[in-house]
């Protein structure tokens, strides 16, 4: 239900209805349905067409493809998050004799295996999974097309493989771990391997002429992890608020950071788009949109989300092809994150602050070049240029109580020391007391004058020091 306080205003309401009319009509699909989340909360739905006799609803099952992938991946990275695997594992070290034993988890995730698109055989989306029993059906006996983490090839039969690997480290099927630590926890109760009513047929539409021809919707077997499920919108509005915020009960938001970050290159052609490690990325009228889109015979979807904005879509049809879903979900979280910008959180006052963090805050200069620094919530740290573009990196107190770690820019991952008076500039030794000498960022010097007489700069600071120019 949609509060007052959560519609969008009638105009914003318009427009969206107006984008999926003219993807329904334009892409000639039987039936479309669409929905936002704005901020955790589904603030519009809409429809069109009709699925039998009826319009759509909020729970209509369509088929969605390879956003089944996205639910794998949460439950691999719920599998790194426990300590059962690494990312950097081959995937020997947890399900054995697949013939492709060497590829890592990541590179799985990511789709820079290397592996085949599809599985041999007759096309795996139209056939039924018995016809592949075992992995070995799914890998072929040459199943690599590129060498291991060289560049981004989509793969269907590496999802495959995820599955079973989930399946055999939960000691149960796939879709059982999915429903336990994912489904059930997010509230998605129409989300299922097979459809249950009120769900959409998949349709063919013949290219010149209006009419329909039935898809067939088989039961894919191992193949499944790639793409056999069925949901709804209202479902995976749930699951787009999760994508964005996280929940401690599925995956936290520094595990769904790293799914988001870029792991693999686009390709060649293209530069607007890539893949996390289970994500799809794509850059769309100035934002980044994190997500995935899917197909199977008789339907296309695709979730993306915003996460800068709090704003995520959802559009899911039933037809072979035609309608452009990955752009008219583009399109529906530009239109609410243009038309209804997303309002700042109210500046509050720390509720207590370090005396000692206070005291680094202010100017600090690298060379000549003045940076700020900033104090922000929970103790971290905001390092940024004066005036002039230059590296800023945000920074978080370190595990080990030794300083921060870069979160972001250039200094992700190093990490930020406050050198005393006495103290060697040794990488990871403790802070102690006396006056602040200078800090030191990955081996760089920041001093509170520039060119600091009597600091540590590196190849030292001329005695006679500044003096105006010579002729």
């Amino acid at each position: 239900m949609i509060t007052p306080s959560e519609a969008l205003l009638p105009a914003t309401d318009r427009a969206l209805l107006h984008r999926i009319a003219v993807a329904q009509a334009e892409g000639r699909t039987p039936s479309l349905a669409a929905a936002v989340v704005r901020d955790g909360r589904t603030v519009w739905t809409g429809f069109r067409g009709a699925v039998g006799d009826a319009e759509p609803t909020a729970d209509t099952q369509y088929r969605i493809g390879s956003l089944t992938k996205s639910l794998i991946a949460v439950l691999v990275m719920r599998l790194r998050d426990e300590g059962l695997l690494d990312l950097a594992d081959p995937l020997s070290a947890h399900l054995p004799g697949t013939g492709v034993g060497e590829l890592t988890v990541a590179q799985l995730l990511s789709h820079t295996a290397g592996l085949a698109a599809e599985p041999p055989g007759p096309w795996w989306e139209r056939t039924p999974g018995a016809l592949r029993p075992e992995l070995g059906d799914i890998v072929g006996g040459a199943p690599l097309r590129h060498p291991a983490g060289r560049l981004h090839h989509y793969s269907n039969v590496g999802y495959a493989l995820l599955g079973a690997l989930v399946a055999r480290l939960r000691d149960m099927p796939w879709d059982e771990a999915l429903r336990r630590e994912v489904l059930d926890p997010l509230g998605m109760s129409r989300t299922s391997v097979l459809p249950s009513e009120p769900y959409a047929r998949g349709w063919a539409v013949h290219p010149w002429a209006d009419v329909l021809l039935p898809e067939p919707a088989e039961e894919t077997g191992l193949m499944a992890p790639a793409g056999q499920l069925w949901s709804t919108v209202g479902d995976l509005c749930r699951y787009a608020a999760f994508l964005a915020d996280g929940d401690a009960r599925v995956l936290g938001a520094d595990s769904l950071a790293a799914m988001r970050d870029p792991a693999a290159p686009p390709g060649r052609d293209s530069w607007d788009g890539g893949y996390g490690l289970g994500l799809q990325l794509m850059r769309a009228q100035g934002r980044v949109l994190a997500g995935h889109t899917g197909s199977m015979p008789g339907f296309l979807a695709t979730l993306w989300v915003s996460v800068a904005d709090g704003v995520g879509a959802v559009v899911l049809t039933n037809a072979t092809s035609g309608p452009a879903v990955a752009a008219t979900a583009a399109d529906l979280v530009g239109i609410v994150a243009d038309r209804e910008p997303r309002l700042p959180g109210a500046w509050r006052p720390l509720p207590e602050v370090d005396p000692e963090l206070l005291e680094l805050t202010g100017v600090w200069y690298w060379g000549a070049a003045p940076f700020a620094l900033r104090l922000a919530a929970g103790g971290s740290l905001e390092l940024s240029p004066l005036g002039v573009p230059g590296r800023a990196s945000r920074f978080r107190p370190a595990p080990d109580g030794a300083g921060w770690i870069g979160l972001d820019g250039y200094y992700e991952g190093e990490r930020l020391r406050v050198v005393r008076a006495g103290e060697a500039a040794t990488e990871g030794g403790a802070d102690r007391p006396g006056a602040v000498s200078h800090l030191d960022l990955g081996t760089f010097v920041f001093t509170r004058e520039p060119y600091e007489a009597g600091a540590p700069v590196p190849g030292g600071v001329d005695p006679q020091g500044w003096r105006a120019g010579e002729s």
